[in-house]
């Protein structure tokens, strides 16, 4: 490993997250490619580094990280950015906030993705229409937050959770290919609009859209990924 990190990832994955917010920090790093079509996320290599098989993971000189939110904050308090001081006043309502995008935002995401994972096949339509309202509500509840403007979660300065949550809103208006997406319209949500639309013009997004080919408006008019031939960056 050249660098002191090297990120296995895929297009449009949630190592999307993690990409940018090392772009933010302006850290080295490398990539390795998981090919998700050919099911590399199963072989016994991978399971070594995240025995749960998912997209990403982090390797770092102290060892594998998985989990997005753990690795976003490892890399915070590493680096000292993008995230209140673990000091600081704000840091008790930023951890809330975080673990509220990972622990129920992103899972009730992945019960909308992946239903199938969770109930027969006949019901999956069924699963995904009781899931939506709640989404909706998880994100009238972060509305109202980046309506306060916090330091993480403001249009005036990125943080993990706003790359973290402009990645999310992305994939609500592009997945899964096929199904009724119409309960997602980011004008309900015009604070979170603002931040989302700020993320846009900073360099780190300006690299993740070239390295992962996710159009010029990745987070606020979303097209699906056409990433570089064979490779992630």
């Amino acid at each position: 490993m050249e660098s002191p990190y090297r990120l296995h990832c895929a297009p449009d994955n949630a190592s999307l997250v993690i990409r940018l917010a090392m772009e933010e920090m302006g850290l080295p790093y490398d990539t390795a490619l998981v090919n998700r079509p050919g099911k590399a996320q199963d072989s016994a290599a991978y399971r070594a580094l995240n025995p749960n098989g998912l997209i990403p993971v982090l390797e770092t000189p102290q060892g594998p990280i998985f989990e997005t939110a753990a690795i976003l904050l490892w890399l915070a308090d590493t680096h000292g950015q993008l995230a209140p001081a673990p000091d600081s006043a704000e840091r008790a309502p930023f951890l809330k906030w975080l673990f509220f995008a990972s622990n129920t935002l992103h899972a009730d995401l992945r019960i909308l993705f992946y239903a199938g994972k969770y109930i027969d096949a006949a019901q999956t339509e069924t699963l995904r229409a009781g899931i939506r309202p709640r989404l909706r509500q998880h994100l009238q509840v972060l509305e109202a937050e980046a309506k306060n403007a916090p330091t993480w979660l403001s249009p005036h300065q990125p943080s993990v959770l706003s790359y973290y949550l402009a990645c999310m809103m992305r994939w609500m208006a592009l997945y899964p290919a096929g199904t009724d997406r119409s309960w997602y319209q980011l004008a309900d949500t015009p604070y979170l609009q603002k931040v989302l639309m700020q993320l846009e013009l900073r360099p780190a997004t300006r690299a993740a859209i070239r390295a992962e080919g996710l159009g010029v408006t990745p987070f606020t008019s979303p097209t699906y990924a056409n990433p570089p031939e064979g490779s992630a960056t």
